[in-house]
């Protein structure tokens, strides 16, 4: 007598929330051989932007999706700024730095509605669904082995129960999700809330400028990226306490008279002409005490809230996407749990969150905070003015600046994926650093390292002396097999005329090194290749 086979998968990935980390994720998980779904309960796919910049690292995670062009053919990539400082106005450049190993040496002004609005298209031409009105209400009384069970309700039609091999939490500050999970919400609210507004202004500013102004209440910047109007007004102000607060969300509309005194308060030398649209948001700190509970993960808002300093919070969760869907790529298409590989994720993305929300709540204390002490750096700003040209001209102090946006200091040196092979090749990263884009040469032709990654899957690049069957055939042929039946491997070999040795370097998905060895040890390379879930047992 056959046992009777259980209930199959809907999907392998379940993304909830279609916000810039839930798009991602979805996107990296299908590019690396997942069948993915993503439900948002919101019916209209457009909502004002909070987000209005992407940092380098960003987008080098994001090129081999295929999507960089498309968003960087909606951004301002040579930004410049007026930053007013009382009576005087200082302008700095904040185009090209000299960053010579990214392919993104600036600072990228885009609209966080149009990073969405790329990321969904790319979704759409690629087969994945992206369903609105669909809200996430719980997990299913029922329970099947291997299998989330999503208890979903659709706008207009009623419950749903959706199977997935997993689900990501991208649900936002209030994520559902991780309130479903019990996972403790760490951290607290900040004393001061964000002012957004879309506005047509009199006055001598020039068109097509970011404007910042520094004043002892705090910061008030105008991007010429509004979305009803010219510009975009970002301000912070004392919040008022509200007991209902919906953080991270844009909340009721302000009084056109307060945003007109914000404007006027803040030195800009411009008055509102009409106001299109307004709203406050509440502001926290806070980080998930956890990422991922068995099949379950959180990402995003979901997993971590930060202030506005710094434009990390959409870049730190498009980062989470980037690590998380990979993984769950691998592990839907392994035949098998990979218990260290999906471990990881929340190892590795929960200490770098960590880093970037004191990053943020350092320099956001520094921008809004009312504290004597803040209020005093600020209000000095001015009798240092005319030291700013002299120090703005300098363009290593601007890349430097440029370059800890883009987060440096986050490395994944401890975590299980990543392996110092023995002989140690020092000639390259070490195993959990991020690879820089360098030039090399390929068959003696010219190129950059990170050409050659901006494709999904692993890379594996061997040195010029390597033997011609380093990698032996048994090897060759595990990475050969397709992650699913209607795409090609996901194990790229690149062999490097540039780089003299006999060694090799494993690069992850996500643009961090992982294993590296000073000779080809076919043994170790196979050992790391299925932590990482690239071959199959």
């Amino acid at each position: 007598m056959v046992a009777a086979e259980g209930p199959t998968a809907d999907t392998d990935v379940l993304a909830v929330g279609a916000g810039p980390a839930g798009l991602a994720t979805a996107l990296q998980a299908h590019a690396h051989g997942a069948t993915v779904r993503v439900v948002d309960r919101r019916t209209e796919r457009f909502r004002p932007s909070r987000a209005m910049m992407l940092h380098a690292r960003a987008l080098e995670g994001l090129r081999p999706l295929g999507v960089t062009d498309a968003l960087l053919a909606r951004a301002d990539t040579g930004p410049e700024a007026r930053i007013h400082l009382g009576q005087r106005v200082v302008d700095a450049r904040m185009g090209h730095a000299d960053l010579p190993d990214t392919a993104f040496p600036h600072l990228t002004l885009v609209r966080q509605a149009d990073v969405e609005d790329v990321l969904w298209r790319e979704l759409q031409a690629r087969g994945v669904p992206v369903d609105w009105g669909v809200e996430f209400r719980g997990l299913a009384p029922e329970e099947t082995e291997g299998l989330v069970c999503a208890g979903l309700h659709r706008n207009g039609r009623g419950p749903e129960l959706h199977r997935s091999r997993f689900l990501a939490g991208c649900d936002g500050q209030s994520s559902t999700v991780r309130s479903v999970l019990g996972v403790p919400w760490r951290g607290g609210p900040y004393p001061v809330e964000a002012v957004l507004a879309d506005l047509e202004l009199d006055g001598a500013l020039d068109p097509g400028v970011l404007h910042a102004a520094v004043g002892r209440s705090g910061l008030a910047f105008l991007f010429a990226l509004g979305e009803g109007a010219t510009w975009r007004l970002l301000a912070t102000r004392l919040a008022e306490p509200s007991p209902d607060a919906r953080f991270g969300q844009p909340g009721p509309a302000i009084p056109p008279a307060d945003v007109a005194r914000l404007v006027r308060e803040s030195g800009l030398g411009a008055t509102v002409r009409d106001m299109r649209w307004s709203a406050k948001i509440p502001l926290q700190h806070r980080l998930a005490g956890t990422f991922g509970a068995g099949r379950i993960f959180l990402a995003g808002d979901a997993a971590h809230a930060h202030s506005p300093a710094g434009g990390q919070g959409m870049n730190n969760g498009i980062l989470d996407a980037l690590n998380l869907g990979w993984k769950l790529g691998f592990a839907s298409t392994a035949g098998g749990p990979l218990p260290e590989l999906l471990a990881s994720y929340g190892q590795e993305r929960r200490l770098a969150a960590r880093r970037v929300l004191a990053l943020t709540h350092l320099i956001f204390f520094f921008e809004a905070s009312p504290h004597p002490a803040a209020r005093l750096v600020r209000g000095l700003l001015p009798a240092v003015a005319p030291l700013l040209p002299v120090l703005l001209r300098r363009r290593r102090l601007t890349s430097l600046g440029i370059r800890l946006l883009a987060q440096p200091f986050v490395r994944y040196r401890h975590s299980a994926l990543s392996l110092d092979a023995a002989p140690r090749n020092g000639r390259w990263p070490r195993p959990g650093d991020r690879l820089p884009d360098a030039p090399a040469s390929l068959e003696g032709r010219p190129v950059r390292l990170h050409g050659l990654t901006a494709a999904p899957g692993v890379h594996l690049f061997l040195e010029r002396d390597a033997g011609p069957d380093a990698l032996g055939t048994d090897l060759a042929k595990e990475m050969a097999a397709p992650a699913a039946a209607e795409r090609g491997p996901l194990v790229h070999v690149h062999r490097l005329t540039s780089h003299p040795g006999r060694g090799i370097v494993a690069v992850r998905p996500d643009g961090y090194v992982g294993f590296r060895c000073g000779e080809v040890d076919p043994g170790q390379l196979r050992a790391w290749l299925r932590l990482a879930g690239a071959v199959r047992d």
